[in-house]
């Protein structure tokens, strides 16, 4: 049975839609604020939310960023159900991670039958879950995302293929010459300072998790073998 979280207010369109999508078949959360729906979310994982835009504590869109930076919820499809209707609000809605947008008022038989749909692509294209965690770190190598602790941080390129061969390789020494030929290939560009360089620029981006790249001395980097071991053969960072 479906789970979708009702986010909004308005308490007569909540009784609509609770009564409305039961009928159908769906188990049916409700929260009246953004915040609560926020918590919602994260403790029952619903298999879709419906989201107001105007929400007495924050605006839909900030619900939806939250949502969608969360490792625990960002594979939740957002539709949008509101009163907006101009085509800027629309775009903002989709690129804020939006899977559909609903316009009040609406036919509750439309509503269904794209709820429906978004649940079905949702199961179409879902992919076995590639998450590693160490640590505080999760790692999505399918998607390109990385976390820590619950907070999603962005990368470049070349530093996620920098922190893949660190961990790939972890409790193992990998020398500078190493991570150049692995990660920068042929570019004949760069140098061994490049390679400090981005470590470095890693290790901020990584925030706590950063203490998990050992620095060997007169060598190379390390990836830690295990959260919470001490480096035993480092310099300082």
């Amino acid at each position: 049975m479906p789970r979708i979280l009702v986010i909004e207010d308005e308490p007569g369109l909540q009784q609509v839609l609770d009564y409305n999508l039961r009928r159908e078949g769906h188990e049916v959360l409700l929260a009246p604020s953004g915040t609560e729906g926020l918590r919602i979310a994260r403790e029952k994982r619903p298999d879709l939310v419906l989201l107001d835009w105007m929400l007495p504590d924050r605006s839909g869109t900030e619900v939806c960023r939250l949502l969608k930076s969360t490792r625990s919820t960002s594979g939740i499809p957002v539709v949008f159900v509101t009163a907006r209707t101009d085509e800027v609000d629309r775009i903002v809605g989709f690129e804020v991670g939006a899977a559909d947008y609903i316009v009040k008022p609406f036919s509750i038989r439309e509503l269904v039958l794209r709820v429906q749909a978004v649940l079905r692509r949702s199961r179409d294209t879902a992919a076995p879950v590639r998450t590693v965690v160490f640590g505080c770190l999760s790692l999505d190598e399918g998607a390109h995302r990385i976390w820590i602790d619950d907070g999603e941080i962005e990368l470049t390129l070349i530093e996620w293929k920098l922190l893949l061969a660190l961990y790939e390789n972890r409790d193992r020494v990998q020398t500078r010459g190493a991570l150049l030929d692995g990660v920068w290939g042929m570019d004949v560009s760069v140098t061994t300072r490049t390679v400090d360089t981005h470590v470095k620029r890693l290790r901020d981006k990584l925030q706590r998790a950063g203490e998990y790249i050992e620095t060997v001395r007169g060598i190379g980097y390390r990836f830690a073998a295990a959260p919470g071991v001490a480096p035993d053969a480092t310099e300082a960072r």
